[in-house]
């Protein structure tokens, strides 16, 4: 009787995240559409003084540079 009580309690604590994530058992009834914050408009000038101001780089860009050599031709030597 004590082994099916601990797997019974075992059984409901593994089954209550997934209540959780299923909101509870609460519904909730209109409150999204209630308390929904105005969408701020971005002004389009600001937008784009602020994308000229980021200055241009003097080299390209290789995300890849690290991992390759930095002769292509020079092949590495074996032991």
């Amino acid at each position: 009787m004590k082994v099916l009580t601990i797997a019974a309690a075992i059984l409901a604590l593994m089954a209550m995240p997934a209540y959780a994530q299923m909101g509870g058992g609460r519904r909730h009834s209109g409150d999204e559409n209630k308390k929904a914050e105005p969408v701020k408009k971005v002004d389009e000038k600001a937008y784009k003084a602020a994308l000229e101001r980021i200055p241009e780089p003097k080299e390209k860009y290789d995300p890849w540079g690290v991992t390759k050599s930095a002769e292509p031709g020079k092949k590495p030597k074996t032991p």
